[in-house]
């Protein structure tokens, strides 16, 4: 049905005409509308012609705009998917020329701002792509409105740029100049980002140029609108001019940071610098006079180029350190942000910030512009602060190269900071306001504590003493220095001393300190060593109680979120954890059940998933609960998918834990399976991964007997393996599982799974080949060990009728060819070193089972070429190879499946017995490395003694298959001896023998060879 849509599809001719009818369906209003124009736009997209045709209708602001934006929004992704010269399907040269001529021109006369933004985002991808090489300078089509900009980089920046300039000089369209700002922002920003160090350089080539214009444009607009507010006028000419600066000082931040490696070098960027310090201190000035009032949006404008100047402090202080604090006003400008973080610090701990500067503007650029001024400044003060304490004591390492003048400007920078305003006073000064103000909780937090528990974890009830409020904040700091001080401290006298008893306190306000305590255990657990854990479990055991009055839901969801940082650490013991494994198990479902937020529940599950997992076995006792406690909580997730993915989590790790005990529990486990891989389910994209890593472990952990509905879940695995998503790895894994535990009935419904596995062979990533092979492989081994080479025929033949054989064929073939070939027309393979490998061992199975079969099925997959030139260039390729291969298994199964071939006693092997010889010789002097060794020691004699002290059932499948193996079975002396007997006696004795081949032996392979004792 798939490929009838694909040919309707492309048989409807693309035109201009078609397109836009089209489009007009997949913007209607009708489903049925919506998905047949979807699938044609889908159709077309990789025809020629389809992405200008797109642009020559968004162009036209005559059309309605949902088709147009419909037209932009298909051409923005056929720019990321199909742009790039290296893409497949990627647009021509031309059609591409044939966009960018048109979209500037079109952008900067666009009147729906949406529209405006897309397009502008459009062209920023095609600038990241081409910048500064591929595309040509071109302004605005009309020349007689644009005057070209002769500049020495003929490209798109100082394209834009000249738009810009153009505009301005005409000094009569505001529309052209905000679309001209979008664009030249949009185009910064994504240049910006780039990795590439040419494109960067080249930005910062053109950085001067754009500053010049963008400067000028801001400080006219600025000043501007700061004169109107001034005299409290904030009319439409002001607000037009804040919008435009706006704009402006965006893109000015942006290429600011961008821009210059060391901007402290260049008077330019200090020009611009001080000057937005003025704006900075201006503007916040006019905004704090409460005698002015503004009407609509003009204070929310005001407070952003606040914000936007802010950032670019930061921005600056964080990616050029030392330029930072080499520039001129750098250590006013930390002190005046410490002042602001002092005044707000003042009403912070005592009520809600609700003063003339607390407005809550919109950046549009980041979710921490929805905080009120004053508290977004401090913030930024500091991030600035930090920043500076990186600069000074903790500087970030490079590999880039420095010269002195770099050495001498980090050194100074340090120094500078440390001397003018890291100093020893400001230490004192900053841990107190940091402790005393920041960390205290305020009156909204108790009121949300009070009425909004888990949306609101960090909040506190009833009358609070001043006492609780300190010493919360001074435990919410030691908390917080824990990687520090963690070599400093011993921290266990505290832990039972101070802690053990506070936790324990039944007075109003310790419930604050309780949830601070069990924050403060989870801190120090992660990097301290050797603490009293069996008191830390006491504690949040005691910390979950429900009963105890001061434990309220704040205090047990925080216990129970920590706790998961309290098993985490590496040094976890389940066996002292264990006598409070029950009660703590317990208060901890309960809590679960009660809690109502989904992310408070979801964390809490994560929590229980995590001592699961630590506990192992010793969960064992609690599975029935357990179990019985998670079917209610999957119907409560409804399509909270987060939820069930973790659901699905913590059965597979239950399982896993309970081994041999697990099947018990597959009556509730299995339909869960099924519902989750059902890929007509509505719930399959969200749970597949979750659902396959809990089909995987209750197979592993199923004895061979297996259980009949999970034999009947088999066939879930075809379609997945048919879609190839993300969770083909480990559907692949749960066939080879399947394989292990149920060979005979993977045998018998082989055929509709064969061609998936052969679409997979080629260009697939190497795990996955690599899973593939291993299959075939294992089926191989089955049917032979079930029906022996009658098995094994039917199976070679299901092999060639899915073509899976003559790819392998082929590939081989396509490695043969290219290693005959040398110089610039090598010919190429995709074969990789590898996959060869795995390749090889597939023939090497056949090949050591049944020579015969081996030979059937390479002539019916290469029915053009005879047995002796199939099986010469085959065997070149397969000796040449063999010294790519490290596995010891591998290339001893490889050494035996060749000497296995002189069975058949024809001329196309035995011209190969110097080969043959050398292999023989390096293989088996690998296998007796030991003079004391006297057998081959890949051969394994006892197969109980590998088994391990938990071995799962699919383990033991493994184990008990692996020693049945011939790599592990058949000494390769032993091996070689007899097939070399059978050939002599075949080719009519020694005599014949060494007149016919062995007389082809260099004396040196036969010297060595026969030091090996083998005949």
């Amino acid at each position: 049905m798939h490929f009838a849509i694909e040919v309707a599809g492309e048989a409807n001719p693309l035109s201009v005409q078609t397109l836009y009818q089209t489009l007009s369906a997949a913007s209607s209003t009708d489903p049925q509308q919506i998905k047949t124009g979807a699938q044609q736009l889908h159709n077309w997209e990789k025809r020629s012609g389809f992405y200008s045709s797109l642009q020559s209708i968004f162009i036209d602001t005559s059309l309605p705009v949902e088709v147009r934006h419909l037209c932009v929004i298909q051409l923005k992704n056929g720019v990321d998917k199909y742009w790039r010269k290296t893409a497949t399907n990627s647009i021509p040269k031309s059609e591409k020329e044939q966009i960018r001529s048109r979209c500037i021109e079109s952008g900067i006369k666009e009147p729906n701002p949406r529209l405006a933004m897309q397009n502008a985002l459009m062209i920023a991808k095609i600038v990241r792509y081409e910048y500064p090489v591929e595309w040509s300078a071109r302004p605005c089509r009309d020349l007689s409105k644009i005057k070209c900009l002769q500049c020495s980089r003929p490209d798109a920046i100082s394209s834009i740029v000249s738009n810009l300039r153009s505009v301005l000089q005409s000094n009569s369209n505001s529309l052209e100049l905000t679309r001209t700002l979008l664009i030249l922002l949009e185009v910064i920003k994504e240049l910006s980002t780039a990795r590439i160090q040419r494109t960067r350089v080249s930005l910062q080539a053109a950085a001067s140029e754009v500053l010049q214009v963008l400067g000028s444009l801001y400080h006219d607009k600025a000043r501007t609108w700061l004169t109107f507010l001034a005299r409290g006028d904030d009319g439409e000419a002001a607000v037009r001019s804040i919008e435009q600066s706006l704009l402006t000082l965006r893109a000015l931040r942006r290429i600011l940071v961008a821009g210059w490696d060391f901007p402290n070098r260049s008077s330019q960027f200090q020009d611009m610098w001080t000057l937005l310090n003025d704006h900075f201190r201006e503007t916040l000035a006019l905004i704090s006079n409460t005698a002015l009032r503004f009407h609509g949006n003009v204070r929310q404008l005001a407070e952003k180029h606040l914000r936007q100047i802010a950032k670019l402090h930061v921005n600056i202080a964080r990616d050029h350190p030392a330029g930072f604090s080499l520039l001129e006003s750098s250590i006013p400008l930390l002190s005046a942000y410490w002042s602001l973080v002092d005044q707000f610090g003042e009403t912070f701990g005592s009520r809600t910030t609700d003063n003339d500067l607390a407005m809550d503007g919109r950046d549009g650029e980041s979710d921490d512009s929805r905080m009120p001024l004053i508290e977004f400044l401090s913030l930024k003060g500091l991030q600035l602060v930090r920043a500076c304490l990186r600069i000074a004591f903790n500087p970030a390492r490079t590999f880039k190269y420095q010269n002195d003048e770099d050495k001498a400007e980090k050194t100074q920078s340090r120094d500078l900071l440390k001397s003018g305003f890291l100093t020893e006073a400001f230490a004192q000064t900053a841990m107190q306001t940091l402790v005393t103000r920041f960390f205290v909780l305020r009156p909204d937090d108790i009121r949300d504590w009070n009425e909004q528990p888990e949306e609101w974890e960090q909040k506190e009830t009833g009358a609070q003493t001043q006492d609780v409020f300190l010493k919360n904040s001074v435990y919410a700091a030691i908390g917080l220095a824990a990687p520090i001080l963690e070599d400093r401290i011993d921290f266990n006298p505290f832990l039972r001393g101070t802690l053990k008893h506070e936790v324990q306190i039944q007075e109003p306000g310790y419930n604050v300190l309780r949830r601070r305590i069990a924050i403060v255990l989870g801190q120090w657990l992660v990097v301290k060593n050797g603490l009293d854990r069996e008191l830390v479990y006491q504690i949040f055991q005691h910390l979950l109680n429900k009963d105890d009055r001061w434990n309220d839901s704040v205090v047990r969801i925080t216990a129970g979120r920590q706790l998961k940082e309290i098993i985490l650490p590496f040094e976890f013991d389940k066996m002292t954890f264990k006598p409070y494994s029950a009660t703590i198990l317990t208060r901890l479902m309960t809590l679960i059940e009660e809690v109502e937020l989904s992310e408070t529940k979801f964390a809490l599950l994560g929590t229980l998933s995590v001592v699961i997992q630590s506990m192992d076995e010793e969960i064992s006792p609690f599975a029935d609960k357990i179990i019985a406690f998670l079917p209610p909580l999957w119907e409560q997730a409804g399509k909270e998918f987060l939820t069930k993915q973790l659901i699905l989590g913590i059965l597979s790790t239950l399982i896993s834990a309970l081994k041999g005990e697990s099947p018990k529990y597959y009556h509730l486990i299995i339909p869960l399976i099924d519902n989750s891989v059902n890929v007509q389910s509505e719930s399959y994209e969200q749970l597949v991964e979750d659902a396959l890593g809990l089909w995987e472990a209750t197979l592993q952990q199923t004895s061979s007997d297996a259980v009949p509905q999970l034999i009947a879940l088999a066939p879930r695995l075809f379609p997945i393996l048919e879609a190839g998503s993300v969770a083909l790895p480990t559907a692949l894994h749960i066939m080879e599982t399947y394989v292990y535990l149920a060979p005979r009935e993977m045998l018998q419904s082989i055929r509709p799974l064969l061609p998936s596995l052969t679409s997979l062979l080629k260009g697939a990533r190497r795990e996955v080949t690599g899973t593939v092979l291993s299959i075939v492989e294992l089926l191989m081994r089955s049917a032979l060990d079930i029906g022996g080479d009658e098995a094994l025929r039917i199976l070679t033949l299901e092999l060639l009728q899915a073509h899976f054989l003559q790819t392998i064929v082929t590939g081989l073939h396509g490695a043969y060819e290219s290693h005959q070939t040398t110089g610039p027309n090598r010919s190429r393979t995709w074969l990789d070193v590898l996959v060869e490998t795995d390749y090889l061992s597939l023939l090497s199975r056949l090949a050591l089972s049944s020579p015969g079969l081996l030979l059937d099925g390479l002539a019916a997959a290469m029915p053009q070429q005879g047995k002796e030139e199939s099986m010469g260039w085959i065997l070149t390729e397969w000796f040449r190879h063999l010294d790519n291969i490290s596995h010891p298994e591998k290339k001893k199964l490889n050494c035996l499946a060749l000497t296995a071939l002189l069975k058949t006693n024809e001329p196309w092997i035995l011209i190969h017995l110097q080969d043959l010889m050398t292999i023989w010789t390096e293989v088996i002097v690998e296998l007796y490395d030991d003079e004391e060794v006297t057998s081959d020691c890949l051969v394994y004699l006892k197969p109980d003694a590998m088994q391990g002290e938990r071995e799962t059932a699919e383990e033991e499948r493994q184990r008990k298959l692996m020693f049945g193996d011939p790599v592990h079975r058949l000494d390769l002396k032993a091996f070689v001896r007899e097939h070399v007997r059978q050939t002599i006696e075949a080719v009519g004795g020694e005599a014949a023998f060494q007149t016919r081949w062995v007389v082809n032996v260099d004396q040196e392979v036969l010297q060595e060879f026969g030091r090996l004792g083998v005949m």
